[in-house]
């Protein structure tokens, strides 16, 4: 009966299924609540929006991506979101609003859900899953307020109308974390580890515990965990916990481990390192049902990203953002080792020979192979400059300065057979929201900030990232001490989940953003010449950081509604 009734919101809903945006109508609630098929149409709208805060496409030409240092946004013409964030110039008035209205629409239709969900025309084993699926999607709205602002008002059960007085008083950081620590917890007891069939991609019990997992992560951070500056008395628990207490790192790896000892194997990296070493680290962005994702934002078979992060002549007419050669760099060899080691091997001549297999999956550079509708096979991407001829200097539509800004594209979760602009080649892809590769590295972060110096278990999580990797050999060196281990433990979040909308929040989380948001970045300029290529390091901004930064402000137009409404620091 349940999937029978997601078959209905399937049908009704746009193309890319239930996860998408349902269409508005002026059904009124009496009418919607009494119908089974409206009720759980009702419930997918609220789905549709999950994942919207790190679509690629945000803020129209770079997203979170470019608010941070992984890369430079495009559609530099326009002031936007990404643009206050590369020059320090945010502010309330112009920041987007789309986390506070989206997030607190979703919770809205929460409430109504919930209030309705008693009376709903459907069996109680679908009434409970569908309350379950509700309090998640609940929690998880309010962790997206979360992660932007500090805390925020909690409206419980509450549907207010548009005549009523509606509370503006901004609960603690920590009220607002138990609040969706409680929420998780009591939907994952009525929701299974996994689903199967039609209902595969709905919230599960492992979607729930991860998102626990990366608040109680969060929670326990510097930025959070009493490390905020703040002169107004009146904000100094909203914004974060006023006191430091490190007994929070062993919450948030507790939390790590209800996923990795909890689910009984059904959750794990996917691993191919057979096909070609790192194989497994492409191939899982291709499956739309694979063993690595909590929980995804699912979609009809598509060509998104090609369309976004391709180059112009690759079939790219509003391209996203282009990776930074720090982003670069990140990347060490495939032995393991960062490339400012001597003994890595890395040669400046030949900068990508025998990189970290996650590099070519992630990064298009100069000469490498992307798929192309003429011929549908794949060709290489021409970034050069070419002054063969000193008296023709001559270069293509994708070459650095014209086609990217930094002599880099993104090829995080792309397709190595679809074509942006080809009809008929698409990929199934989900987009990922919450990974088990992140639980691991939740896990290891917490365990090496509680502990003295790093233990076994430390050293096999992220051992495991680097192994699924194709890195070879795998291991880390032995006897690291807490801080080493920190250091690796950030640089394989900045290279495993790249592009997918960690960056912005890990290095304000960590404090670190004032250095890393607060530089000269660079890109690369391949120039051919008649003795070979040679890769000349260009400047492509100096992005400026205010501390102000480490939270969003809080649109003005929400603030002026309520003097109740405490805006954050140093807006």
């Amino acid at each position: 009966m349940y999937a029978a009734l997601v078959a209905l919101t399937l049908a009704s809903c746009s193309k890319q299924g239930f996860l998408d945006q349902t269409q508005s109508t002026d059904l009124n609630e009496q009418v919607v609540f009494s119908d089974s098929a409206y009720t759980i149409n009702f419930l997918s709208s609220m789905y549709a929006d999950i994942g919207f805060a790190t679509w690629p496409k945000r803020f129209g030409g770079g997203g979170l991506d470019a608010c941070t240092d992984e890369a430079e946004g495009t559609g530099l013409g326009s002031i936007n979101t990404f643009i206050q964030f590369a020059t320090g110039t945010v502010n309330s008035n112009m920041i987007t609003k789309d986390a506070w209205t989206t997030a607190y629409t979703n919770i809205r239709r929460a409430n109504i859900m919930l209030k309705n969900v008693p009376g709903a025309k459907f069996g109680a084993d679908i009434k409970v899953r569908a309350k379950a699926e509700t309090r998640f999607l609940r929690a998880y709205y309010y962790f997206v307020l979360l992660e932007h602002y500090g805390g925020v008002p909690l409206m419980g059960d509450s549907v207010y109308r548009k005549e009523d007085i509606i509370p503006a008083t901004r609960n603690t950081f920590e009220e607002c974390v138990e609040y969706i620590v409680a929420e998780c917890d009591a939907a994952a007891e009525d929701l299974p580890w996994m689903h199967i069939g039609e209902n595969y991609g709905r919230v599960s019990k492992a979607a729930c515990y991860g998102l626990k997992s990366r608040l109680l992560l969060y929670a326990a951070s510097p930025l959070f965990n009493g490390g905020a500056t703040v002169t107004d008395e009146r904000l100094r628990s909203v914004v974060g916990y006023p006191d430091a207490n490190s007994s929070r790192w062993e919450r948030a790896e507790q939390a790590a481990l209800q996923v990795m000892d909890g689910s009984g194997g059904q959750y794990a990296l996917h691993v191919d390192n057979e096909t070609e070493p790192g194989y497994g680290f492409y191939e899982v962005f291709q499956l739309r049902k694979n063993s690595e994702y909590l929980l995804a934002r699912m979609q009809a078979s598509n060509s998104d990203l090609e369309g976004i992060w391709n180059p112009p002549t690759f079939g790219v007419s509003s391209p996203g953002a282009r990776p930074y050669l720090e982003m670069v760099n990140a990347f060490g060899m495939k032995n393991g080792m960062p490339i400012d080691d001597p003994a890595s091997g890395y040669d400046p001549q030949q900068p990508y020979k025998d990189r970290d297999p996650r590099f070519a999956n992630t990064i298009t550079r100069d000469q490498s192979l992307v798929f192309h509708r003429d011929g549908l096979a794949r060709r290489p991407v021409n970034i050069y400059v070419n002054k063969t001829d000193p008296n023709n200097v001559t270069s293509g539509q994708d070459a650095v300065y014209k086609g990217t800004p930094t002599g880099y594209y993104t090829y995080k979760m792309l397709n190595r057979d679809v074509a942006a602009d080809w009809f008929n080649t698409y990929t199934p892809r989900c987009l990922p929201i919450i990974r088990y590769a992140e639980i691991l590295l939740n896990y290891a972060e917490a365990r090496n900030e509680r502990l003295a110096s790093p233990d076994q278990e430390v050293y096999q999580a992220v051992e495991a990232i680097r192994e699924r990797a194709g890195l070879s050999p795998y291991q880390l060196r032995t006897g690291l001490s807490q801080a080493e281990m920190r250091e690796i433990i950030r640089n394989e979040r900045r290279k495993e989940l790249a592009f997918e909308g960690h960056r912005f929040f890990d290095v304000r989380r960590w404090m670190i953003a004032e250095v890393v948001e607060n530089s000269q970045l660079h890109g690369t300029e391949p120039v051919r010449t008649s003795s070979g290529i040679a890769y000349q390091t260009i400047d492509v901004r100096k992005r400026v950081f205010d501390q102000r930064m480490y939270l969003w402000p809080i649109p003005q137009s929400e603030v002026a509604k309520s003097t109740d409404l405490l805006q954050n620091p140093g807006y």
